[in-house]
Formats: C-alpha cells, sequence, structure tokens
C-alpha cells in the first residue's frame, strides 16, 4: 500500500495540486490521468521519493519494495542487459554482488564463509537462484530477443533499451509499480501480455499512459488529476469518462435550476416588495432567495480541440490503385511487389512490425519517395492531406501560428479567421502568435492537424498522429476520424484509434502484405490471419495480397 497524505505542490503561482489525500491499495491497477502539464508525472516522482512536495507526506507500507519504469535510457550504458534487469531489484541485486566478490577473494577466510551463508540464506530467500530465469521470461515476453540478453545496454536500440527498463521494473515482484508510458515502443504482442502481466499482478499499480485501450484493459480504478485535486474512480478510462461527464453534467443542471429559482424569486421580490398586501410573501422570498447557493464550477485543466475534416467533394470511383511496388532501404527490402486497390469508404489501418516501411508507403504515395519498382494511381477526383510523423520541416521558419496558418488558408481569409481556428485548436489569446520555433510537439501536431482540416481534402493519410498528444486531443481526433465519411489510410499505434476507425486492415511484412476487410480486434484473433502472419515473418512462400 501506498498512500499521499495532505500532499501539495506548486510551481510560483501554479498549483499542481493541493492537500491531496489519496490511498493506493494492492490488488489494484491505478491509471493516473490528467491533461498535458497536470502533473501526472511529477506525482509519480513524489510518490517514488524522487521529487519532493512542498508539503505533505507520502507513506509505503512496513518493508515494501516500489519499482519504477526508468526513463533514462544511458543509465545502465555499460551494464549487461540481463544484470540490468536484476538490478530493478537493489537488495537482491547487492547480495549477488557480494556474493561474487567474497568468491572472487583468494585468501577465503572463516570469517569469509560464515558471511557466505548468511548470504547464501538470504539469496535462497529471494528466489536468487531462478532470478536470471525470471528475467529472461520478462524479457522475452516484452520482445527482448535472446541474443540481445548478454550484450551490454549501449549495444541496444532506443526502443529495445525501454522494454530492457521496463522488464526491470516488473522483476522481483515490487509491493508498488509506478510506470510512466510502459506501452511506448512496444508492439501490440508486447502491450497484449504487459496487459495480461498488470491484470495478474497482486500487488499495487500506478501508471500514466495516454494509451486508452491499455488503461481500459488493464485499471480497476482511475485517479484523475483536475482541479488541483485527485479524485479516485472505481472502474476503467470509459466508465471514469461517462461519470465525470455525468457529474459535470448535474452539477450545471443543479446550478441552472438554482439560478432559475434565484430569478424566478428576485422578480416576485421586485414586483410586490411595495404591494401592502404581498409584502410579506416578498420578505419570504427573500430569506429563500438568501438561502439559495451556486456549486463553485472550477475551469478544469482539460481542453478539447475542434477536430473535424470536411471534405469538399466525394471520391469518384477510381480511388488509388497500387501495383507491385517494391522499396529497398540501407539494405533492406522493406516493401516487396506491395499491391492494393482502395475502394469507396475504405478505412486502411497500415500495421506491421516495421514503421519505416509504412513510413516510406506514405511518402512514396505523396511523392516524396520514389519506389525502386511498381507504380501506383490516385484517382482525378481525389485530393490528399498527408500527416508526416516527422513534421520538423514544415517549422523552420521564424513565424507567429497565425502567420503559419494563413500560408495553408484560402487566400480570402485573414488574421480574424486564422486567430478563430487557432483558437479551436487550443492557441487561444497570446498562443495564437507564439513563434513556431518554441512549439512543443503536441502543440506541432495541433497544428499539423489543423494544416490538414484547411485543405478539404478527401482522402486523408497519417502516419502515427497520436505522438505527442494527451488523452484529451487524441479523443478529439478519434472522434474526426470516425465522423469522415470518405477514404482514410492510417498508421498508429494507438489500438482504440485504429480498432475504431478502421474497417480494413493491411499488415505489411517481409513477404509480402496480408489485407483482410474485418476490424482490428477481429484481425488480431483470427486464427488464419495468425497463421498467415507466421508464414510471411519466417520468410514462407504465401503469395502477397
Amino acid at each position: 500500500m501506498i498512500s499521499a497524505t495532505n500532499v501539495t505542490l506548486a510551481y510560483g503561482k501554479r498549483i499542481l495540486f493541493k492537500d491531496v489525500h489519496i490511498k493506493f491499495t494492492p490488488g489494484n491497477c491505478y491509471g493516473l490521468i490528467g491533461a498535458n502539464g497536470s502533473g501526472k508525472t511529477t506525482f509519480l516522482k513524489i510518490l517514488s521519493g524522487a521529487c519532493e512536495p512542498d508539503k505533505g507526506v507520502v507513506s509505503i507500507g512496513s518493508g515494501e519494495r516500489i519499482a519504477v519504469l526508468g526513463q533514462d535510457q544511458f543509465a545502465f550504458d555499460e551494464q549487461i542487459v540481463i544484470d540490468t534487469v536484476i538490478m530493478g531489484h537493489e537488495r537482491l541485486h547487492a547480495i549477488v554482488m557480494a556474493r561474487n566478490a567474497l568468491y572472487a577473494k583468494a585468501d577465503f577466510t572463516e570469517a569469509d564463509g560464515i558471511r557466505s551463508g548468511e548470504l547464501e540464506a538470504e539469496f535462497a530467500e529471494m528466489n536468487g537462484y531462478e532470478a536470471e530465469s525470471q528475467a529472461a521470461v520478462l524479457l522475452n515476453g516484452l520482445g527482448v530477443a535472446e541474443e540481445m540478453r548478454h550484450l551490454k545496454m549501449k549495444e541496444l536500440e532506443g526502443g529495445d533499451k525501454v522494454r530492457v527498463l521496463l522488464a526491470q521494473a516488473l522483476f522481483g515482484n515490487p509491493d508498488v509499480l509506478l510506470l510512466d508510458e510502459p506501452t511506448n515502443h512496444l508492439d501490440h504482442k508486447s502491450i497484449a501480455w504487459l496487459e495480461d502481466f498488470l491484470t495478474r499482478f497482486a500487488n499495487t499499480v500506478i501508471v500514466v499512459s495516454h494509451d486508452r485501450h491499455f488503461l481500459n484493459q488493464v485499471c480497476t480504478h482511475v485517479a484523475d488529476i483536475d482541479y488541483g485535486q485527485i479524485r479516485v474512480f472505481a472502474g476503467n478510462y470509459d466508465f471514469w469518462c461517462q461519470a465525470s461527464r455525468l457529474i459535470q453534467k448535474q452539477k450545471q443542471n443543479e446550478n441552472k435550476k438554482a439560478t432559475d429559482k434565484a430569478k424566478e424569486l428576485t422578480a416576485f421580490i421586485q414586483r410586490f416588495s411595495s404591494n401592502a398586501s404581498k409584502a410579506k410573501q416578498a420578505t419570504s422570498r427573500k430569506k429563500l432567495l438568501e438561502k439559495i447557493t451556486l456549486d463553485d464550477m472550477p475551469v478544469s485543466s482539460r481542453k478539447y480541440p475542434w477536430i473535424a475534416f470536411k471534405p469538399e467533394r466525394p471520391c469518384g470511383s477510381v480511388i488509388l490503385e497500387i501495383e507491385n511496388l517494391s522499396k529497398t532501404i540501407d539494405g533492406e527490402k522493406i516493401l516487396n511487389n506491395f499491391s492494393m486497390v482502395a475502394n469507396g469508404g475504405d478505412k486502411i489501418a497500415l500495421v506491421g512490425n516495421n514503421s519505416l516501411a509504412k513510413t516510406a508507403l506514405f511518402q512514396i504515395l505523396t511523392g516524396k519517395m520514389e519506389p525502386d519498382s511498381g507504380s501506383f494511381r490516385w484517382g482525378q477526383t481525389v485530393t490528399t492531406a498527408y500527416f508526416a510523423k516527422e513534421n520538423s520541416l514544415f517549422f523552420e521558419a521564424e513565424m507567429s501560428l497565425v502567420q503559419w496558418l494563413l500560408q495553408y488558408a484560402p487566400p480570402d481569409e485573414g488574421v480574424s479567421f486564422a486567430r478563430g481556428f487557432l483558437g479551436r485548436m487550443l492557441f487561444s489569446g497570446e498562443e495564437a502568435m507564439k513563434s513556431t520555433r518554441v512549439l512543443s510537439g503536441g502543440e506541432k501536431v495541433r497544428c499539423m492537424l489543423s494544416r490538414m482540416m484547411l485543405t478539404g481534402a478527401n482522402a486523408l493519410l497519417l502516419d502515427e498522429p497520436t505522438n505527442h498528444l494527451d488523452l484529451e486531443a487524441i479523443t478529439s481526433l478519434n472522434e474526426g476520424l470516425m465522423a469522415f465519411p470518405e477514404v482514410i489510410l492510417l498508421a498508429s499505434h494507438d489500438h482504440q484509434l485504429v480498432s475504431t476507425v478502421a474497417n480494413r486492415i493491411v499488415e505489411l511484412t517481409p513477404e509480402g502484405a496480408i489485407d483482410r476487410l474485418m476490424d482490428y480486434d477481429d484481425y488480431l484473433q483470427s486464427p488464419a490471419v495468425a497463421k498467415e502472419r507466421e508464414a510471411h515473418y519466417c520468410g514462407g512462400t504465401v503469395q502477397a495480397y
């Protein structure tokens, strides 16, 4: 168990938390949610002891151990991968080091023998003899190949380092597990494994994630940071969405009733206060009016951008025809005779282990990269809008956001139009005059989505559009894409976005593609697809679709 009592933290005049009282109990998984900048990561740091609050205390059960998902990918560069995982249990690792040092001594004394016996007893009590096999199980589940386990951490790519650090946090059955964005860099198989692990985990988990599907799968409770407070709701993320909206609506309805009643009483008092026959009733109503109070409606830190893609015209009969596209990058063939025909109403999700293949296909289809062989053709009535995963080139020039947006606005629109549009995308007031050079990752994404909306395109191509967005913006994007009536080609690691938007799944594999008219969840669970996928990734002879 871990609890926070009277915890307060402020940066200058900005209060993140004030007098927070909260208890996290074993057997539960708490999703810690809140808008960007609300203090989710900071609160995890307070719980772990890495950050001190201005006021209040954090308490954990006697003898309990906290494990934290490390964020520094370079902290263990000189360590072997398997050792890095075991280092997640500091006491066990200290015993391992003490044993190794003791047995390496040339002059092993009687005192050393006694000490080694003590260490061996404690080592056995902690299941130390099974430590390497337990670490290997975690690494395997998270997709770290066996051949990597005895490499130094510095020899791994960034994504694999993150997987090792996650295995480190999970290792040794910690009493309290603190995870900040644990699904980053994981494929759907590793995420499914982690979901199963956390569902079976018997102790306390507190997790921050922008993956709504993941939160729905693992969370028994949601801890919501808003209004300077943290409120706990029983249930998963979807339940929190419903409950929080219901509470807000109830408060608004209660305030409206109180306001209407106050207006009614005030009107009666003004009308009859000078009427002798009604004076007594007017006085009585004055007393009633004094008792009416309106609940304070504090301003939420949550802001939902307005995202709506409105095509200027529908697509025609010919939309997109791709024939035998192939592309090799740095000696790796990432597209292999890929063919596909997009039909009206298709919402196509591109999936697969190689993100470079998906990005290359988008760049080829938008004319930013040439294929090695093959061809493609867009229909004459089709206009495209492309969201690139790497968008820094769009923000190199020094200009205000208003100036930036006007580059893509209709020629007869001016500053007031740009300010209004930016306001709906959460750049209100002086924010609209912010320089493009100082935008955060999430702000750049909102700008790129604004650019797409202004095109009036009837075919949308989106490469990982949820990167850097908070839950509120992801929700708005999700709703905007669900409402879009024309053609979408989408690559995303957001399970809920893909499962609610896509009606066709195209998986790019080393041996070709698997193409199915079905939603994402059915695709993942299909035994036939699983068999084809195994053949494709193992270099089988299954035909490309």
